[in-house]
């Protein structure tokens, strides 16, 4: 029964508890969650076979833009080449288990990698959603993280090769959006839109509430003083604009990853119900500190019904 996650936020695996969620009980999935991209520990979502995996190489030591690296695009190993599957095996394992626990009509948003969004697009396929749009958030700023290839050959020795590859780099583009994929879960065969409200009460935008002509484009920043907790937080007005748009009051978001708590305390502000998970203890204990201290800013109508924030499963 969902009474026993309402407006918490478990410290537990969601897989060992989105099961026991009632079925068509959700009005709106929103995560964002692991990328599969070797950000950090928590990020490896594969059979990791390379012992340099999250370290430095000899040219990245005592650059703070290289603390952590992940795999290149094309691998340390063949067994890597296996990542990207093993990834959207994951994505699966748990979207499969969150489908039945949306409303027919209801609305899933995923933030995901530009490199590894496709699989995150298969795996909700798979597991019975249809994708709507892939919104961009754009982000306040990029950070370049591509070495110079002629700073690469200088270090060898290379001094001519250095010359003809200046102003060469070896990496990415600077990264200014993250794509955040929209899915919707089926409603009724040969009903409508319309008709799904009418039975589910999701499936509608609410345009007027997000400014009148919002678009796939999501331009928004961190609020002055908003405090950052996690690596890859995104700012609190973004996930507010999520849920206002496809949400009414007391309707329930679910977040499988919880992470910062970025969800739930947008949830709180909006008069939303929320259903959240976090598996590391740290993020756990920092977004349970956060929705302690947005509880008392919250309208006198949420003020009665708050229960215990924390929930060790």
């Amino acid at each position: 029964m969902n009474h026993a996650y309402l407006d918490k936020i478990a410290l537990a695996d969601c897989k060992e508890h989105i099961p026991s969620l009632s079925d068509s009980s959700v009005d709106l999935l929103l995560s964002d969650i692991p990328y599969g991209i070797n950000l950090d520990d928590w990020d490896v979502l594969h059979s990791n076979t390379n012992s340099a995996l999250l370290g430095q190489s000899p040219a990245q030591i005592g650059k703070s833009g290289f603390e952590r690296r992940g795999k290149p695009i094309n691998g340390w190993s063949q067994a890597d080449r296996n990542a990207g599957r093993e990834y959207q095996e994951w994505c699966e394992s748990w979207v499969r288990m969150a489908f039945p626990k949306l409303k027919s009509g209801a609305s899933a948003f995923v933030f995901g990698a530009r490199r590894t969004i496709h699989r995150v697009v298969n795996a909700f396929e798979n597991s019975g959603f249809l994708l709507k749009d892939i919104l961009a958030w754009k982000k306040e700023a990029a950070h370049r993280r591509a070495q110079r290839l002629s700073v690469i050959y200088e270090r060898r020795g290379m001094m001519d090769t250095a010359h003809t590859w200046r102003g060469w780099r070896v990496g990415n583009l600077a990264p200014i959006y993250e794509p955040v994929a929209w899915f919707i879960k089926p409603y009724r065969i040969g009903g409508t839109i319309a008709d799904n409200v009418l039975e589910h009460g999701v499936g509608a935008m609410n345009i007027e509430a997000c400014g009148g002509n919002p678009t796939n484009l999501l331009e928004f920043g961190f609020r002055k003083g908003e405090r950052r907790i996690h690596d890859t937080q995104k700012p609190l007005q973004l996930m507010e604009f999520l849920i206002e748009l496809t949400t009414r009051e007391d309707h329930t978001v679910l977040d499988p990853f919880m992470g910062s708590g970025t969800t739930a305390v947008a949830a709180m502000r909006l008069n939303r119900r929320f259903i959240g998970f976090e598996i590391e203890p740290e993020f756990h204990r920092k977004a349970i500190e956060r929705l302690e201290r947005q509880s008392h800013h919250c309208p006198a109508s949420q003020t009665a019904r708050q229960p215990a924030l924390d929930l060790a499963l």
